[in-house]
């Protein structure tokens, strides 16, 4: 039986593009958008993505009821959070001072403005691997990967952390804890870098 990866659909992401990126590195994979937590908890991996303002991604969740099915997939099996699916993980955000799911400990906090730098940061940039990971086969240390956002992760656990990136300056850009893997990057608009990710989250077994 193909293994069934769910991609959350709680109103705030782009989700066909990542559709398109597993269906694409996991042919034989159940790839499917859904709304129902049902779906979430009976899928072999889910996949969390988010984009837009935290505040409206947090009340889009808890308006769709599948903050618990979430929440339980956090828990229990291959998971993994994209942009502000990576945000939404910890505890709260200095966007709009939101809560968030506090399934990590830590805050999300706005990227600080430097001379010549623009917020957001938007555009290609190096990802510096801090711990080896599974989902890091294949993929070269510092490789560029995509960046939509104004905001990063500060997990209090220094040991969270599986990757930096600079923008004016140094900021969590991946990190991992068991059965979670998550970026502040996108992946699926990452190039071979981000479909070797991809890959590599399909037939990850934590």
């Amino acid at each position: 039986m193909s293994q069934r990866i769910s991609i959350v659909d709680y109103g705030m992401g782009n989700l066909r593009s990542v559709e398109k990126a597993l269906a694409h590195v996991a042919p034989e994979a159940r790839v499917t958008i859904t709304s129902r937590p049902e779906d979430i908890r009976d899928a072999d991996r889910v996949v969390f993505p988010g984009q837009g303002a935290m505040p409206d991604c947090m009340r889009c969740l808890e308006e769709s009821g599948l903050g618990e099915a979430v929440a339980e997939a956090a828990r229990a099996k291959p998971f993994l959070g994209l942009c502000i699916g990576q945000q939404m993980l910890f505890e709260a955000s200095e966007e709009g001072d939101t809560p968030g799911l506090a399934l990590l400990p830590g805050r999300v906090r706005a990227l600080r403005r430097a001379p010549g730098l623009k917020i957001p940061h938007m555009g290609w940039n190096e990802v510096w691997q801090t711990a080896p990971h599974a989902l890091w086969r294949g993929v070269a240390d510092g490789a560029r990967f995509y960046f939509v956002h104004s905001f990063y992760c500060e997990p209090t656990a220094p040991a969270l952390a599986a990757a930096t990136t600079t923008y004016a300056h140094a900021f969590t850009s991946a990190i991992a804890r068991d059965n979670i893997f998550a970026t502040q990057f996108h992946p699926e608009k990452s190039s071979a870098a981000g479909l070797t990710l991809l890959s590599n989250f399909v037939s990850w077994n934590p």
